[in-house]
């Protein structure tokens, strides 16, 4: 068993793994966006949580809104692109399987 403490006030910050799954958190401030067309998790699913705060997500070429407690799947190979949209920041709890980093 491992237990971490989520604090999400780091822009990333890797929690831990096992090999067969990673999390991490992320912190972006209003305006601030990340990834890109070119942005793509080859073999790994990426599962993220909205902590708080509100963005918008691009994934594959179609755009979705982040609101606190959206729960977000983006399957491996897809592009993606993650934005703040809102007035504070926008922190979310991340899983990757595999492991990506």
């Amino acid at each position: 068993m491992k237990r971490y403490d989520i604090k999400a006030d780091k822009e990333w910050s890797m929690l831990g793994g096992t090999g067969r799954s990673q999390t991490a958190t992320m912190v972006l401030t209003p305006g601030e966006t990340t990834g890109g067309p070119e942005n793509r998790h080859r073999e790994s699913d990426q599962w993220m949580y909205v902590l708080s705060g509100n963005g918008e997500a691009v994934v594959a070429g179609q755009h979705t809104p982040l609101l606190e407690k959206t729960l977000l799947l983006i399957e491996a190979g897809e592009a993606h692109e993650i934005k703040n949209t809102g007035a504070v920041a926008l922190r979310t709890l991340n899983f990757y399987a595999p492991e990506e980093y």
